[in-house]
């Protein structure tokens, strides 16, 4: 499946919310989401509107390692 290239960094988080991510903290053009399904995990995304496709392939990657899941089904279930 190919990654969306027009994706903020705004909407990724709000995407995340499905699982169980939420904002921790903003420090300049970053958000901390802190996520405690399946243990505790935290991820930094970038306030950029788009953000870099290699920035949220490595993101994206992290998140379904966290969660058990392949990458596709993580695109899926956000709705990207």
């Amino acid at each position: 499946m190919r990654l969306p290239r027009d994706i903020s960094g705004v909407s990724l988080a709000r995407a995340l919310r499905g699982f169980g991510y939420e904002v921790s903290r903003q420090t300049g053009s970053h958000i901390r989401l802190t996520t405690t399904e399946n243990g505790e995990h935290h991820v930094t995304i970038p306030a950029h509107d788009p953000i870099k496709i290699g920035t949220l392939s490595g993101i994206l990657a992290d998140i379904a390692t966290h969660h058990g899941i392949t990458r596709e089904t993580l695109l899926s279930r956000t709705g990207l």
